[in-house]
């Protein structure tokens, strides 16, 4: 799902960058007034396992590519904010060190990829956990908000290539959202079972201050 250079018209990408730097910096402000000791070694331990699991990438047609996310799994631990953070200093070292997406199509991939989970998949996630109660409403929320935020970056992804003139949205919106059900479905699976697996052995990992 890594936009590369050049499949953006400048005014989509830059209104995307102006969007993810309001939305980082926000972020940033909120972890520095809450950031306590324990929530730096998981937000390492977090940046390294999702950027590990997205290096397995799947071609799509019109020219970007469909991989698992992480971004609920993040805020799952960190809260919509750290996680945030999390998630845009993945794609950053993604795009400047492996060329994994374009520098001017950062801030749209941050927002597709990364704001879409964290946030919005945050509140999907609580709202589940809410309802249903106890360690099934959190294994269940993690799992439906995770498929669902996926989606969802699939979608703006199409949406934006198609209004780029890269790709027509009639191509690009079926290629990207078929792809990304089974996909989604993938995600959602290894979101459960990390979170289930802290559960078990772990649980006061997922009790950490959420920010």
């Amino acid at each position: 799902m890594h936009i590369p250079d050049g499949f953006l018209s400048a005014p989509i990408w830059m209104s995307m960058w102006i969007i993810a730097i309001v939305i980082v910096g926000y972020a940033v402000k909120r972890t520095n007034e809450k950031l306590g000791e324990r929530h730096v070694p998981m937000m390492g331990v977090l940046a390294a396992f999702i950027f590990a699991a997205q290096m397995l990438n799947t071609p799509v047609a019109g020219g970007t590519s469909g991989h698992m996310m992480g971004g609920v799994l993040a805020a799952v631990f960190l809260g919509p904010f750290a996680a945030t953070i999390v998630m845009s200093t993945v794609f950053a070292v993604q795009a400047i060190f492996f060329q994994d997406g374009g520098i001017t199509t950062l801030g749209a991939n941050i927002f597709n990829m990364g704001l879409i989970g964290t946030i919005l998949g945050y509140y999907i996630y609580q709202g589940i956990r809410k309802v249903i109660g106890g360690e099934k409403g959190m294994l269940v929320g993690a799992g439906v908000a995770a498929w669902i935020t996926l989606m969802l970056g699939a979608i703006a992804c199409a949406i934006m290539l198609g209004a780029s003139g890269v790709v027509p949205l009639g191509v690009a919106l079926p290629a990207m959202a078929g792809v990304h059900v089974l996909i989604g479905a993938i995600e959602a699976g290894i979101t459960v079972v990390v979170v289930g697996m802290v559960l078990r052995s772990r649980p006061d990992l997922l009790e950490l201050q959420k920010i």
